[in-house]
C-alpha cells in the first residue's frame, strides 16, 4: 500500500488475483481451477503477463496488491521474471504456491529476495489423514507444516487458508491449536462454494455456518493472528451483532479486523484474471466480463455491465437487496451464482432476515 489514500472499490480493487497457470501436481477435491498436470496451451505468455502487470498500474494510486495463484504458480518457468517486473512497476506481490516438493526453503528465500511480501498456504485438516484426504496427495500435510515453519523462521507474512465444509467444520478448533504456535499473520476460513471440483464436497448448511461464524468471532478475540473468512461476507453481520453485544460502537467496529473488510466482495474490491486472460469478478465467480488480451483490466473493472451491477448492492435481489447490511456485506455473489445461476441473487449461506423483509412478511 502506498500511503493511505482511501480506496473506492468501484474504481480500484484491493486485490488482483492472477491464475498464472492451471498446472499443478496436487489433485484437491475442491479445486476451483480444476487443475491439470501440465499447463494449458493458450495460457498468457511472458509478454502477455507483463502487459497484464502494466494494465494493473492503470488503476493508479493506491495500486492493488497482486496475488499470484493457480494451479501452482511455481510451475511458471518465468515466475521470477514476472515478479521482478511487478516490483519494478511498484506492484506489491503475494503468492499461493502448492505444497509440493518444488516448495523448498530455498524457493521461499528466493521469493523474499525478489520482493514477494506475502505467502498463502492451504491447510484443510489438523492431521495428515484429514488434510491429505482432501488434497489428494499423501505427504502434503507434512510439506505444508514444513513450509509454515520455514515462513515463520524467515519472518515472511503468512496467510493460511482453510476450507470450511460439512466434513471439515468440526476440525476447526484442532486446526486453530495447531496454528497457534506458528508465525501466522492471518487465518482465512473459506466457506466452500460448489464450483469446479467443489461439487464433490458438501457445503455447510446455513445454521451450521452461523454456529461456526460465532466460534470464529470468539476465537478471533483470543487469536495471536487475524482470523478472517473468504466467500462468507455474512460473517461481517455476525461479527457486528456480537461486537454490539460486547459494547463496541461504530468507530471501534470500523477499525476492527472485520471492519477493514467492509464492502469487499466478489467483483468489488476483488478481480480475478484466469490463466488465459479472462477477467472475472472472483475465482469462484466464473463469469467473464472481458479479456486482458483485448480489453483493459481497469476499464472492465470500472465500466463493464457485470462489474457495474456487482458494485451496486441496490441491484441485488431477494434478502441481500433489502438487507440493512448490504453495503458492508453484500453476500457472496459467487455462492448466489453457484446456487441460482444469477450473481445478483441472495447468498443462501445467510440465515439473517432483514428488518425490511421481516416487516413485509
Amino acid at each position: 500500500m502506498h500511503g493511505h489514500t482511501a480506496r473506492n472499490y468501484d474504481q480500484t480493487p484491493m486485490n488482483v488475483y492472477w491464475e498464472m497457470t492451471q498446472a499443478c501436481a496436487l489433485a484437491c477435491r475442491h479445486c476451483r481451477a480444476e487443475a491439470i498436470p501440465t499447463p494449458a496451451p493458450n495460457e498468457l505468455s511472458t509478454a502477455e503477463g507483463k502487459e497484464l502487470l502494466r494494465q494493473i498500474t492503470e488503476f493508479g494510486d493506491p495500486l492493488p496488491q497482486l496475488i499470484l495463484t493457480g494451479g501452482d504458480p511455481l510451475l511458471r518457468p518465468d515466475l521470477f521474471e514476472l515478479i521482478d517486473e511487478a516490483r519494478r512497476l511498484g506492484i506489491g506481490v503475494s503468492i499461493t504456491p502448492a505444497a509440493t516438493p518444488a516448495l523448498t526453503k530455498d524457493v521461499l528465500v528466493k521469493l523474499i529476495d525478489h520482493g514477494v511480501d506475502g505467502l498463502g498456504l492451504s491447510l484443510d485438516g489438523s492431521t495428515p489423514e484429514r488434510h491429505d484426504g482432501i488434497r489428494g496427495v499423501p505427504g502434503t500435510f507434512a510439506r505444508t507444516m514444513q513450509a509454515i515453519a520455514w515462513a515463520t523462521e524467515l519472518n515472511m507474512p503468512l496467510q493460511v487458508n482453510t476450507l470450511c465444509a460439512a466434513e471439515t467444520a468440526d476440525d476447526m478448533p484442532a486446526l486453530f491449536d495447531l496454528l497457534k504456535p506458528h508465525g501466522v499473520t492471518r487465518w482465512s476460513l473459506f466457506f466452500l462454494i460448489s464450483v469446479g471440483r467443489g461439487k464433490v464436497l458438501e457445503a455447510l448448511p446455513a445454521e451450521k455456518a452461523e454456529e461456526l461464524m460465532s466460534w470464529i468471532y470468539d476465537t478471533s478475540k483470543a487469536a495471536p493472528f487475524t482470523v478472517a473468512t473468504t466467500e462468507a461476507p455474512s460473517y461481517r453481520r455476525v461479527a457486528i451483532e456480537r461486537m454490539r453485544e460486547d459494547g463496541l460502537h461504530g468507530d471501534q467496529i470500523k477499525r476492527s479486523g472485520v471492519g477493514r473488510g467492509f464492502g469487499i466482495r466478489d467483483g468489488h474490491g476483488i478481480v480475478f484474471v484466469s490463466c488465459t486472460g479472462d477477467i472475472c469478478p472472483a475465482g469462484f465467480l466464473p463469469l467473464t466480463a472481458g479479456s486482458v488480451r483485448k480489453d483493459k483490466l481497469a476499464d472492465i473493472y470500472r465500466h463493464s455491465p457485470l462489474f457495474e451491477q456487482l458494485h451496486d448492492p441496490s441491484q441485488f435481489e431477494g434478502h441481500c437487496g433489502v438487507c440493512e447490511f448490504r453495503a458492508l456485506c453484500g453476500g457472496s455473489r459467487a455462492r448466489a451464482f453457484g446456487a441460482t445461476g444469477d450473481p445478483l441473487a441472495s447468498d443462501p449461506l445467510c440465515t439473517f432476515v432483514p428488518s425490511i423483509a421481516a416487516a413485509a412478511e
